[in-house]
């Protein structure tokens, strides 16, 4: 590990938290997403916009700064384990603050502010897959001053039996790092636009994941629209083809009528933006 002065470190923490912010604002922005707010509109949702999502990206800088700062270098044990929830958690109040009390980036905040801490505690030259790998060691960790909220994802991972959020980052976020990521070099190598290859990411996401914002909207069925519809838009040849560009349209079209918004598989393409932009396949970047 190459140990750094404390003004570069501080500058190392910095990057990470723009780059974790840039990547938020980079995910809503992008469109056409089936169900979730882009540049043309809300999607499913009534009480969120993109002028609001952007707004709350901006308020969770300092946290991920804060984040970066405390985790620079440091093993994974139960103290940082602790430091990172109690930041996590007064990063969530300031963004409620910024949104008037609207939930835009509780998911975000878990995922990104895991990948933040483990990308600060790796120093330079780690692989997307080595920091993956020890976010999910500080996921996998007790934090004993978290409160015992049963939040509507958890509802869902208990009523479906499925795995949610904590079980994907616990497991060094496979969606992100096994699918997602892949996918996006491999549309870029076709000659996929940038926006095009982040579409099929975001595919690649949804085409398995048990998305607990899908199943507390429209249940079972919700989700099995979501998985089929995305693996519909890749086995087209992607967003890029014409055959995939109608395939996503149509999942577009289910999502809205179903209610339904994938925001679990949004939190992770934002992860994914956030490694491709740190990391290259051996070394990182930032």
């Amino acid at each position: 590990m190459k140990l750094l002065s404390q003004t570069q470190a501080e500058g190392q923490a910095q990057q990470l938290a723009i780059i974790a912010r840039d990547c938020l604002i980079d995910e809503a922005r992008l469109s056409p997403k089936p169900g979730l707010v882009d540049s043309r509109g809300n999607g499913a949702h009534h009480d969120l916009s993109l002028a609001l999502m952007e707004c709350s990206a901006h308020s969770l800088t300092p946290t991920f700064l804060q984040l970066a700062r405390h985790s620079w270098q440091r093993p994974a044990d139960i103290a940082l384990r602790e430091t990172v929830g109690r930041l996590g958690r007064e990063g969530e109040q300031q963004m409620m603050v910024a949104t008037a009390g609207v939930n835009t980036h509780r998911g975000a905040i878990w995922a990104l502010g895991l990948l933040v801490s483990a990308a600060a505690m790796s120093g330079v030259n780690a692989s997307a897959q080595q920091i993956a790998d020890t976010a999910a060691q500080l996921a996998r960790l007790p934090d004993n001053a978290a409160p015992k909220v049963f939040s509507k994802g958890l509802k869902a991972t208990h009523q479906y039996r499925v795995p949610g959020a904590r079980e994907e980052a616990q497991q060094a976020f496979p969606h992100v790092t096994k699918l997602a990521l892949p996918q996006l070099q491999l549309s870029r190598a076709k000659g996929a636009s940038e926006s095009e290859a982040r579409i099929d990411a975001l595919m690649a996401i949804m085409s398995s994941l048990s998305d607990t914002c899908v199943l507390s909207r429209a249940g079972m069925p919700g989700l099995k629209a979501m998985q089929h519809g995305a693996q519909a838009v890749l086995a087209a040849g992607g967003s890029s083809t014409a055959a995939g560009s109608e395939a996503l349209a149509h999942l577009d079209s289910q999502m809205l009528a179903l209610n339904a918004s994938p925001g679990g598989a949004a939190d992770l393409l934002a992860a994914t933006l956030f490694l491709d932009r740190v990391c290259q396949p051996a070394s990182c970047s930032f």
